[in-house]
């Protein structure tokens, strides 16, 4: 009876269930363990400057084209969207003030969270999930180093610092690019929309989004670092482990952004 019993989708579902409920939480449970660790290890910088130095190059410079391209569209998009509605119901003087708060709240992190997540996160996951099946993190534990400070510290610390800056270059650049979309689609002109820009921003926007880029860049490399630790099973590992990288760090910014949102703008 029992060998039936295992043999129904019922069975086989509940199993599977429970499979992705253990490694939920065995993930859930190495990334605390992992910034526990690291947040400990901070006291000491057990670090060189030059590697941070390396991985800002990689955060900041590398990501930026992309995050460009991606804030920029999008803020050329709801420009189009909005303005020329906006501007046939006498409300042209509003569109930049939209387009900038759309930018500055959610949109220049968001997309920029997401832009860093696809290119630089999985690219640590793969890297730390590459040396751990290829054993190069039990070799760094032989030579007495803590794997966990000499490769999440630089990392970590360089998403935390450089993720503030791509967002305000990205902001900005989607402002400017919603000037350009909004005068093309309605002829609405650069000093109304800038005049609604400043009419609109004010500083309580800037520094949530500021708090919020810092938690997000800290939140991804950690992330991104901890699952490419948890990597097994050799090249199907590596891949298993980018994409679980990849899925928990979109899922983390947009839960974030949520309580964000929740606790600065409810």
């Amino acid at each position: 009876m029992k060998i039936y019993y295992k043999a129904t989708y019922t069975y086989k579902i509940f199993k599977m269930f429970l499979t992705e409920l253990q490694s939920f939480v065995m993930t859930l449970g190495n990334i605390a363990l992992f910034g526990t660790e690291l947040v400990k290890g901070l006291r000491t910088f057990p670090t060189t400057y030059k590697a941070v130095m390396e991985q800002s190059s990689r955060f900041g410079v590398s990501s930026l084209p992309i995050t460009l391209s991606i804030v920029g569209m999008t803020s050329v998009i709801i420009a189009m969207q909005i303005a020329g509605e906006m501007v046939k119901q006498g409300a042209g003087n509003y569109v930049g003030m939209l387009v900038a708060i759309l930018m500055v709240r959610e949109e220049g992190v968001i997309m920029a969270g997401f832009a860093i997540i696809s290119m630089i996160g999985s690219s640590l996951a793969s890297e730390i999930a590459t040396m751990k099946v290829t054993e190069q993190v039990d070799a760094i534990r032989v030579l007495k180093v803590n794997p966990i400070h000499y490769l999440f510290t630089p990392r970590v610390i360089a998403g935390t610092l450089m993720m503030p800056l791509v967002v305000i270059v990205s902001s900005v650049f989607g402002v400017l690019s919603g000037a350009v979309a909004s005068n093309l689609a309605s002829g609405l002109t650069f000093k109304a929309y800038f005049d609604s820009v400043w009419f609109g921003l004010n500083m309580h926007d800037l520094q949530v989004c500021l708090l919020k880029s810092l938690t997000f860049g800290f939140v991804i490399s950690l992330i991104s670092c901890s699952c490419g630790m948890e990597a097994k099973d050799g090249a199907k590992g590596v891949g298993t482990a980018t994409t679980k990288a990849v899925v928990w760090s979109f899922v983390a910014i947009v839960i974030l952004d949520l309580i964000f949102a929740a606790m600065f703008f409810y």
